[in-house]
């Protein structure tokens, strides 16, 4: 629609809230509607009524049918939106959606009366209406309720987009999540499951005797993982703190002050990268039970998980994309050195084998090693480059390299490992658990060596928290942990392709200040209406690479095929910086796979759904062990010695595939 249109519906509809003040009809002054159900239990009603009174009479026509029904009128008051609406004279119809769906409404000028209904035919798509009345169902057999009376309850001053195409442009549905709630049931539905989901681990937890409590989000030693933290600054006590990155290490605490079985949903933050499984901030739930180990903690998994699926679902068999998951049958159980041995052919639990022979190999299949890193750190390498994505199944993964674990007990007779395992499902990492180190000693000796990596110039390493040893010193009795975060569960449950959608509000990318006026335009018009910026835009401080002077014969350039392609999917590349794996659409039906090193610039999720260019006949390129098909195009410059780029994003409205000449 031409941004002058839009404008134009936009004032259209201010003038009316205007005319509606001044009349003193003002909806904005309502403060309440009295709503005696939904649109759903409304329609349920009705028809367990129709069953009862028309049940083997149907040989009645319609209008005796109708005669029958309202002999016993259901009576109703609805509130919702207007979704449709169609003016037919002294009759119309709109559609109505509150939080249970649709539900069409018949509004005649008879039954509302001439002002009620020359006030009804001026409202617009969007606008909130409360509406009472009886139910009853048309000729063409759809569920109704007759308008007796209709409230207008607030003004919609915006444009909501087209119904049948809903809100499309993938970064405008998470930026006015608002519209994409209200346009794509979908979008609410993942969201509502979300909610039913952490109601049933709550509910499960308790009938295990579990008490839910709350920790600390500042904290002055972020500990329990391994990742970066964000900082921050607490003003009154004029001190550097950093946001939690986990919830382990005060819920141990609390076991170690007498509460035997805790556990916590809370926020965790993690100043990490982007994708579509990861986000910096994410919900985490934690438990610890004392006097238990990780066997004891495996069995509450597999059991939570399958309750949660059952209570959810309403079964345990369930497809993620393409996979079909089975909670039903137990989950299969291997070590980590066994996975390794069943899909890499390497034997870790060879004794013969020592951290110079683990480098050896590993660089014998291509997987890159830090200097630092041990036998332990390699055998976790293996696991992740050649097993992780093989296991679709719920999987337990057990007796981890003690290297990768400095929270957890050793586990007897296996020198080098510890009792923890993590659950893995159609290849994600899933949980973590662990039989809970609780000798001060060993602990103050592996927060040693953690300090040592960080020194080394590991910044996910963890340091050694005095408190918390204090707390082991008092006494931890033996005790079993368990980890998961919720989005990821979430995911699974829902078949979301990214965890934004299992998000309310994802965070996005603030628009950069010389885009300001352009994001104030947007909040002013529809999502996908055109934006014009008057703004100059200053040039004086950029430095661009000089043109080449050697000149390319026409016919070799005419063969470089340039194609618009449209970004389906995008993720950091595992163990890479500066790649990220875009799957794209070229129109030819199969998807395409580029890598681009551009993740400096962006963040994955900021990609999906834009329009990019590519070239689509170079030879295909083996990075990081991932064929490349193809390069797309980014344009990049220099300002003040920084080095700037920018992704080449077309109008979306070009299909993927097209040619550019």
């Amino acid at each position: 629609m031409p941004e002058n249109n839009v404008n134009q519906l936009l004032k259209v509809r201010r003038e009316k809230l205007a005319a509606l003040q001044e009349a003193g009809k003002d909806p904005f002054v309502i403060t309440k509607y009295d709503q005696s159900e939904h649109a759903a239990e409304a329609r349920d009603r009705y028809i367990a009524l129709e069953k009862e009174l028309l049940d083997g009479r149907d040989e009645l026509e319609y209008e005796e049918k109708r005669a029958v029904m309202d002999a016993k009128p259901i009576q109703v008051s609805v509130a919702g939106r207007i979704m449709l609406k169609r003016v037919m004279g002294k009759a119309s119809f709109c559609n109505l959606q509150d939080k249970s769906g649709d539900l069409q409404v018949y509004v005649a000028r008879d039954a509302i009366g001439e002002e009620g209904y020359a006030e009804f035919k001026k409202y617009d798509v969007g606008d909130l209406i409360g509406v009472k009345g009886y139910m009853f169902r048309t000729q063409k057999g759809e569920v109704s309720l007759h308008a007796g009376e209709v409230v207008l309850l607030s003004k919609s001053l915006q444009i909501l987009p087209e119904k049948y195409h809903g809100l499309t442009d993938t970064d405008m549905r998470f930026r006015q999540r608002y519209v994409d709630f209200i346009m794509n049931p979908d979008a609410k539905d993942t969201i509502i499951k979300r909610s039913k989901i952490i109601a049933s681990i709550r509910s499960f937890l308790a009938g295990r005797d579990f008490m839910e409590v709350e920790t600390p989000v500042l904290v002055s030693n972020a500990g329990g993982a391994a990742a970066r933290p964000f900082e921050t600054h607490y003003n009154s006590l004029n001190e550097d703190v950093k946001l939690r990155i986990s919830l382990e290490l005060y819920l141990k605490r609390l076991i170690v002050g007498g509460f035997e079985r805790v556990f916590e949903i809370g926020k965790v933050f993690r100043n990490e990268g982007l994708d579509t499984r990861h986000n910096p901030e994410f919900t985490l739930m934690e438990l610890y039970q004392a006097y238990t180990d990780y066997e004891g903690m495996m069995e509450l998994t597999e059991s939570m998980f399958r309750h949660v699926a059952g209570s959810v679902l309403g079964t345990l068999q369930f497809k993620y994309g393409d996979v079909e998951l089975d909670f039903e049958k137990p989950f299969e159980r291997m070590t980590m050195a066994e996975a390794v041995r069943r899909y890499a052919g390497v034997d870790f639990d060879d004794p013969a084998m020592d951290d110079d022979g683990a480098k050896a190999l590993a660089k014998e299949k291509g997987i890159d090693y830090e200097e630092r890193h041990k036998k332990g750190d390699i055998l976790n390498l293996f696991f992740e480059e050649f097993c992780e994505d093989k296991l679709l199944q719920p999987t337990f993964v057990t007796d981890h390299p003690i290297e990768i674990s400095p929270l957890t007990k050793k586990k007897p007779g296996y020198e080098g490992h510890v009792e923890r395992f993590e659950l893995f499902i159609n290849g994600w990492e899933m949980c973590n658990a662990y039989s809970e180190l609780n000798d001060p000693i060993d602990q103050r000796e592996r927060f040693a060596a953690q300090d040592a990596n960080a020194a080394a110039g590991d910044d996910e390493a963890e340091h050694t928290d005095e408190d918390f040893l204090n707390a082991l010193e008092i006494g931890m009795p033996p005790t079993g942990g368990i980890g998961y975060g919720i989005d990821r569960l979430v995911m699974i449950l829902t078949g979301a392709p990214s965890i934004r959608e299992v998000l309310a509000f994802p965070y996005l990318k603030t628009q950069n200040a010389a885009s300001a006026p352009a994001a104030a335009a947007a909040e002013k018009t529809i999502p996908g209406a055109p934006i014009v910026s008057g703004e100059p835009l200053d040039f004086s401080r950029v430095n661009v690479e000089p043109l080449f002077e050697d000149l390319v014969d026409f016919d070799t350039f005419s063969r470089s095929d340039f194609r618009a392609v449209k970004v389906k999917a995008c993720e950091a590349v595992p163990k890479s910086k500066k790649l990220l794996r875009f799957t794209l659409d070229d129109g030819t039906g199969t998807d395409r796979t580029i890598l681009s090193g551009i993740h400096g610039f962006y963040e994955p999720q900021e990609l999906v759904g834009k329009t990019c260019i590519a070239i689509v006949n170079l030879p295909p390129r083996a990075m990081m062990g991932i064929e490349s098909c193809g390069m797309l195009i980014s344009a990049a410059h220099k300002e003040e010695d920084r080095e700037c780029l920018h992704l080449l994003t077309v109008d979306p409205h070009i299909p993927a595939g097209a040619k550019l000449y």
